[in-house]
């Protein structure tokens, strides 16, 4: 048994849940916070036989989606007045990072 953690974006969270319940994969739900552009994200709790991770890493692959977003980088209190970093900057975000661990032991009570 494994257990896999899967952290995506906000935007891809319901469609993933719609597709873990189309094949039958129970997962706990959390809201989460990321901690570069503090934006939500939602981490996925999922306990699966062995020879489902492949399954599941394919759904999670094929539903998460890299995309590009402007943000505004910190204020920066530079004392020479320069701005050049004043502007949105374009950044990548979304996709998924996954854990995949090993379970020694479950029990449902």
């Amino acid at each position: 048994m494994k257990l896999i953690l899967a952290i995506v974006q906000d935007k891809d969270a319901n469609t993933l849940s719609n597709e873990f319940i189309n094949v039958n994969v129970q997962a706990t739900k959390l809201s989460t916070t990321g901690g570069f552009l503090k934006s939500g994200n939602t981490t996925f709790i999922i306990g699966v036989d062995d020879e489902r991770v492949d399954e599941v890493l394919k759904i999670i692959k094929e539903t998460s989606h890299a995309r590009e977003q402007f943000m505004a980088p910190p204020v920066n209190v530079d004392v020479t007045g320069d701005s050049a970093m004043s502007y949105p900057i374009e950044v990548q975000v979304g996709g998924a990072t996954v854990f995949v661990l090993p379970v020694e032991q479950f029990h449902r009570f």
